[in-house]
């Protein structure tokens, strides 16, 4: 199996850009992060403090390691693996029946509780880093690629953030009981 390079393309640049900005967020209020993370209670309080900073570290390095050609499949790899984490750490609260708490994943501020859609969102972003691995067509890209990488991850990025949205607001609507 060969995937066309544009495809490559908008995969690599809208994980790296996901990463980049989870971390930014995480970066920008880690205080707000080790709240949302010890919410979590998967690592002991000490742990906790120290682990908000290196998750915002690693997210850097991957969505990095995404764009630089040499290191792209590690970066697949490790995005690969820190979605699983991220889902281990949704699953197992879930399981606990603590889905009130903030998942961590928007900016802060935006909260929003754990769901079955998160475990398969990540699902999805794992797939797509997945499709890293797949070796590329090797054609030259035209002036009409770069158009449809810029209009794709335009698409891409109102796409999350509605999701998001939706999410969110779903949270805070109360279930609709009985018949009307």
């Amino acid at each position: 199996m060969i995937r066309d390079p544009l495809i490559a393309l908008v995969v690599e640049a809208g994980l790296a850009l996901l990463l980049a900005s989870a971390a930014l967020h995480k970066l920008r209020d880690l205080a707000a992060f080790r709240a949302v993370l010890g919410a979590y209670r998967l690592l002991p309080e000490a742990l906790t403090a120290v682990a908000a900073p290196v998750i915002a570290a690693v997210e850097t390095a991957l969505a990095l390691a995404l764009v630089v050609p040499a290191w792209r499949a590690a970066g697949a790899i490790g995005t690969i693996v820190l979605l699983g984490v991220y889902s281990g750490a949704i699953a197992i609260n879930l399981a606990r029946g603590r889905r009130e708490i903030d998942c961590g994943c928007g900016a802060p501020g935006t909260r929003q509780p754990l769901s079955a859609w998160l475990l398969a969102r990540n699902a999805l972003l794992a797939a797509a880093a997945l499709l890293l691995l797949v070796p590329a067509a090797a054609r030259p890209l035209l002036w009409v690629d770069w158009l449809g990488l810029v209009g794709s991850l335009a698409v891409l990025v109102c796409a999350w953030l509605a999701f998001h949205r939706l999410l969110a607001a779903s949270a805070r609507v109360p279930a609709l009981g009985g018949a009307g």
